[in-house]
Parts: C-alpha cells; sequence; structure tokens
C-alpha cells in the first residue's frame, strides 16, 4: 500500500507574506500606485501590521512577475511607462504568440472549439470598468480577457509553450491596464470577435496576422502612437 507524504502546512510568515503578496498585486493592478511611484518596505509594513522580512518577501514576488522593478540601491517600484520592457515583452509575444496560435488552429479539437466560443461569450458579456475597482480594466474583465487568449492559443497541445506565454502575459498585464484609457477609441470588442472567428474558422494565416496586430496596437498605445505598430507590418 502506497502512502502518501503528507505536505507541510504553511508557517504563520509565509501566509502573512501571501496575504502581503495578494494586497500589493491587487494595489498595483487597481492603478492605487502610479508608473514610477516607490513601493517602500517600511511604510508597506506598517501599513500592513507586518515585518520587513514579510513585505520584502511578497516585493519578491511582485518583481518576478513583472509588476515591480528592484532598484539598485533605491528599493522597490512600479515600472515606469518609459520602461523599454514593455516593448521588449511585446515584441516577445508578437514573436511567440501567433506562431502558437497558428499551431493551435491547426491541431485544435471540438472541444477546443467550444472552449473558444464560451470564452469568448464570457469575455463579450462582462463590463471592462467596475465603478469600485479604479480606472482600470475591473478583475472580472481581466480573467475574461486571460482566459479568452490562453484557450486560443491551447489548441497547440504543447505545455512548455503555453507555460512560456503564460509567464509573457502575466508580465504584460499591467502595461495592457495602463494602456485602457489611453486608446479610449480602440474597439477591443471588435478585434477579440475576429479572432474567434478566423480561429473557429480555422483560417490560421488570417488568426495569426490578427493577433500580432491586436498586441501592436497595444505596444503603439503605450508610447503615444503607432510606430509600433507600422514596424511590425500592420496599419
Amino acid at each position: 500500500m502506497t502512502q502518501t507524504v503528507p505536505t507541510a502546512a504553511p508557517t504563520g510568515k509565509q501566509m502573512l507574506s501571501e496575504q502581503v503578496y495578494a494586497h500589493l498585486r491587487d494595489a498595483i493592478m487597481r492603478g492605487d500606485y502610479a508608473p514610477g511611484d516607490a513601493l517602500k518596505p517600511q511604510d508597506l509594513a506598517k501599513q500592513q501590521g507586518v515585518s520587513l522580512a514579510v513585505v520584502r518577501e511578497a516585493l519578491v514576488r511582485v518583481v518576478g512577475e513583472g509588476l515591480a522593478d528592484r532598484l539598485p540601491n533605491r528599493g522597490f517600484a512600479v515600472p515606469a511607462f518609459s520602461d523599454r520592457r514593455w516593448q521588449e515583452i511585446a515584441e516577445a509575444r508578437r514573436t511567440i504568440e501567433p506562431v502558437v496560435l497558428r499551431m493551435s488552429v491547426e491541431r485544435g479539437d471540438v472541444d477546443w472549439e467550444a472552449r473558444v466560443r464560451a470564452a469568448h461569450h464570457r469575455l463579450a458579456r462582462t463590463p471592462a470598468y467596475a465603478p469600485d475597482e479604479g480606472q482600470y480594466y475591473s478583475r472580472e474583465w481581466a480573467e475574461a480577457h486571460r482566459v479568452f487568449h490562453r484557450t486560443l492559443l491551447e489548441g497547440c497541445g504543447n505545455p512548455v509553450l503555453l507555460e512560456t506565454v503564460d509567464r509573457l502575459w502575466t508580465a504584460s498585464e499591467l502595461a495592457r491596464r495602463l494602456a485602457a484609457h489611453r486608446s479610449p477609441d480602440r474597439d477591443g470588442a471588435d478585434e477579440h470577435r475576429r479572432l474567434e472567428e478566423a480561429a473557429l474558422a480555422r483560417d490560421a494565416d488570417t488568426a495569426a496576422q490578427l493577433l500580432a496586430r491586436h498586441l501592436s496596437r497595444t505596444a503603439a498605445v503605450l508610447t503615444g502612437g503607432s510606430r509600433s505598430a507600422t514596424a511590425a507590418g500592420h496599419p
């Protein structure tokens, strides 16, 4: 008879660190901190009623997700708009995700088609903004958005590629939110609808092109113009 090795229960410090991490991540995503704002461990420890060690552990996790920077001799800060990393992340996503989507369209089965349709329906029916969640996208919409894009790519059947996609998605989540109010005329709903239609029509070429354009537009908005999209070969 096989014995199951019991997993160790989380320590008090681990639980506190998880709570501080969740609080800090949500605060950054809500826009409680502006781009470039300092994240001072001492102030956070006082606000949350925890030790500096707990706060630093939480901050390291936030940095690992790309939602904060660790600055030499200056502590931690929310990434600034001018950070070149946004463009580097966008370039990485434009390089990888259209290829993965092409594979997904070619390999996905009927169950994948059903999941794509359901994910898009949920996204289309979820309000993008909530009055009590600040000026950025609502938590519910952000999750529906993530699920839709993730589901589009899941048909590829390659978990290693999907892990890479997940890391890039998390790193770019803040940039997506910061870009929301810089492009009030952008019709994101139509972009998502066309992505769903191309994928379910099994038109891999169009789906890949639409996704590259979709990603390029967010990157262009962050730099205040269309130069990035033009350089990527999109209008």
